[in-house]
């Protein structure tokens, strides 16, 4: 424990870009709290200079005056340290790696930001020994990237599905819980702070997306970008799909995927069914969850709020101090090893179950013709309902569940039963998880 008095204690600027509701917070405990961390870290983390886009704007923190000002450029020379809470992908990306080429580390929260420049943010913080480090660009609060890269780093992951969108999970727990449509939930969500004005990041599943490239580029030593990731949102799921799916003892998350399969690695982002009892179908809110399947460790999980500026900026700190600790030290940055290049392979091969719900006609043979379109693609079906059509009297709602197929055959099914005469409507199409292995308790 360093017991050197305050005047003896080496000191380690801190630069801050951005001061929202993420910044705000991270600067207030680096002015009410240096001397608890410096007890932590062994040197003063001091706040050097905050970069904002105006300096008179209101805040959640009153922040000194003479800290703001509208030169980033002058705040990452000024500093040891930079912390990255801007967003967005230029003139950010241009702004860290002016801090990695000057051998300055970076902390950052930038999600969408690593999931398109990763590969080159990485290579120069290795050039200068500098150290990037990006916790809250993941799951805000969720301690997730440091034990995907340092405690299982001896291990082999073979997959993780993840909860990794609180607004999403927010809306469509509420479709869930209330029986809301997806605009009313939506709503609820905007009026609530958990969705922006603009949600379209997050109800398309692109903010998912990036999150999942970040994730997996860890977890399997390979290097992804959020173009590597089959992304579908949430903006065409319906009550009646989240209510079909609590009666058949399911419910319906936005989950993020990645998974060993073949030569190579599957990164997706879609609604899922999930059975009620799996670990993730009880995450409730805009909370998030990681759920992690690795070779030696079995299943792990991790819980946790996964936005919001006190979560998030919980994560950033606990990347200071580390990174603090290790300059102290004198050590260099851990570069990404993607030594594995695993290529990020189509859906077409990956096996999962379908959920399809039809509009078909109400008469004799439709079954029939149904069933040799199956047949005809190799697919069987696991459960069938058939129930009124609320829209018309001239059809009636089928409710199939595929067994587990390899997706291309499943969609090719799909594609086919839409050409049929006797199907009127394609409702919806979603995948199933099993959930083997995933249930809660599984592991008492």
């Amino acid at each position: 424990m360093n017991t050197a008095p305050a005047s003896e204690t080496p000191v380690l600027r801190v630069g801050l870009l951005g001061a929202g509701t993420v910044g705000s917070q991270v600067a207030h405990v680096l002015l009410t709290r240096a001397e608890e961390l410096a007890l932590r870290t062994g040197v003063r983390l001091e706040l050097s200079g905050i970069a904002v886009r105006d300096v008179h704007a209101t805040r959640d923190v009153e922040l000194p005056p003479q800290l703001l000002t509208t030169d980033a450029d002058a705040v990452i020379d000024g500093a040891d340290v930079v912390v990255e809470l801007t967003g967005g992908i230029e003139p950010t990306r241009t702004r860290v790696l002016r801090a990695l080429g000057a051998g300055k580390s970076v902390i950052t929260g930038n999600k969408a930001l690593l999931a398109e420049s990763g590969r080159q943010l990485q290579d120069a913080a290795a050039a200068s020994g500098a150290q990037l480090s990006y916790e809250a660009a993941v799951a805000g609060a969720i301690p997730i990237v440091r034990p995907m890269r340092d405690s299982l780093a001896g291990d082999r992951v073979e997959r993780f599905l993840g909860i990794m969108n609180g607004t999403t999970n927010f809306v469509l727990d509420q479709m869930d819980s209330t029986g809301a449509a997806f605009d009313d939930a939506l709503a609820e969500a905007q009026r609530l702070g958990y969705a922006e004005a603009d949600p379209t990041a997050d109800v398309e599943g692109h903010d998912a997306a990036a999150k999942t490239a970040v994730l997996a580029s860890l977890a399997f030593h390979s290097s992804y970008t959020i173009t590597d990731v089959h992304c579908e949102g949430i903006a065409g799921m319906t009550a009646e799909d989240v209510a079909a799916a609590k009666e058949a003892g399911y419910v319906i998350k936005l989950l993020s995927v990645g998974e060993r399969c073949g030569d190579g690695v599957n990164l997706r982002v879609n609604p899922v069914m999930i059975p009620r009892e799996h670990v993730l179908g009880g995450v409730r809110g805009a909370y998030n969850a990681v759920f992690v399947e690795a070779a030696a460790a079995g299943s792990l999980m991790f819980y946790g709020q996964g936005a919001g500026g006190e979560p998030t900026a919980s994560a950033v700190l606990g990347d200071l101090v580390s990174a603090a600790r290790a300059i102290a030290l004198g050590a260099q940055g851990i570069p990404l090893a993607d030594y594995a290049a695993l290529p990020a392979v189509s859906m077409d091969d990956v096996t999962t179950k379908l959920a399809v719900t039809l509009a078909v006609s109400d008469r004799l043979g439709v079954l029939a013709r149904l069933a040799q379109v199956f047949a005809d693609h190799g697919v069987s079906i696991s459960t069938m309902q058939q129930t009124e059509d609320p829209r018309t009297t001239e059809t009636s709602l089928l409710r199939l569940v595929t067994h587990t197929g390899r997706h291309a055959d499943l969609m090719a099914t799909v594609a086919a039963l839409r050409g049929l005469p006797v199907v009127r409507d394609v409702v919806s199409v979603t995948p199933v998880e099993s959930g083997e292995g995933a249930h809660a308790g599984a592991g008492d």
